[in-house]
């Protein structure tokens, strides 16, 4: 091995193998010592070193501190030919600086193992095979996929059977339930009527407080989800429930109201009690004559 030596840079190269059959490959190491002071550019490669051999893979560029305070680079490639011929590995260029430092010249040797008759013409070795289709294999995994995905599908529905009877077992029925829906409200007009908080200038509690008694009532009584939607919506479900006058009552109550929660609107103390009449006027308006009776539209209003 040559070392190219020129103050403070050491640049060598080396092979692993000389003599190589066609196809085959060996590894050619480049490796650079300098001062930790120098800078050092390592050479970049294409897809080959040299006409006739081809880098078939590289490292990264390896820095190893030395004692001594010097950098000692290592890099390394992987070559190979498919030429049968003697090649001189031409000196690979390292640089610093202004300077460029050159490694030894090597020398590859490339051996075709076997003899080629050119007179022949080139032919496959064996003619191409189509491969069977396996049809027992493709229908027992489209089986398979199809019995996981019932499976699944089932477990799922299972698991949801399951979540909704232990949730209807844990959670307790709420008393006010097993009450007629009118009892309940009634009973809670009258607590209101009997506190009148807007008295004492909390009108927007007291609008929503009748309000949410009266949604819960439509919610027991017409199967309606009041308290799940506005009040244009409310009233747009209960219209063709309701006769006429009730209707407009029911109307100016939650209009009223939603001025007041949502516009700042200050009622008078006639606008108040007014709203507590009609609510107590709803309820008992709708409440069927036989409480016994299946609710229907007709005897709801």
């Amino acid at each position: 091995m040559f070392l190219n030596i020129l103050v403070a840079i050491v640049v060598s190269a080396s092979i692993d193998s000389t003599t190589l059959m066609l196809g085959d490959q060996t590894d050619l190491h480049l490796q650079v010592t300098h001062d930790a002071t120098e800078q050092v550019q390592m050479p970049v490669f294409g897809e080959s070193l040299q006409d006739g051999i081809e880098i078939v893979d590289r490292t990264i560029v390896d820095t190893l501190s030395l004692s001594d305070g010097r950098v000692q680079l290592h890099q390394y490639l992987t070559l190979t030919s498919f030429r049968d011929s003697l090649f001189a590995i031409e000196p690979i260029p390292i640089a610093s600086g202004e300077d460029t430092f050159w490694t030894e010249a090597l020398v590859l040797n490339v051996i075709q193992p076997f003899e080629v008759d050119s007179s022949l013409a080139i032919t496959d070795i064996k003619d191409i095979e189509k491969a069977p289709i396996w049809w027992w294999g493709i229908i027992r995994w489209i089986l398979l996929g199809a019995l996981a995905l019932a499976l699944a599908v089932g477990g799922y529905y299972l698991w949801r059977w399951y979540q909704k009877n232990r949730k209807a077992e844990e959670e307790p029925i709420d008393p006010e339930l097993l009450r007629p829906a009118e009892e309940v409200a009634l009973e809670k007009l009258d607590a209101i009527k009997e506190a009148k908080i807007w008295k004492d200038g909390k009108v927007k509690e007291y609008q929503t407080e009748l309000t949410d008694v009266v949604r819960e009532y439509i919610g027991r009584r017409f199967d309606v989800h009041s308290t799940e939607k506005t009040s244009d919506e409310t009233l747009q479900a209960m219209k063709p429930l309701l006769d006429k006058t009730l209707f407009e009552r029911l109307k100016g109550m939650l209009q009223l109201a939603d001025l007041v929660k949502f516009a700042k609107w200050h009622t008078t103390p006639d606008e108040n009690e007014q709203a507590l009449n009609t609510a107590y006027e709803f309820v008992k308006s709708t409440t069927p004559e036989n409480p016994d009776s299946p609710e229907t539209p007709d005897n709801k209003s």
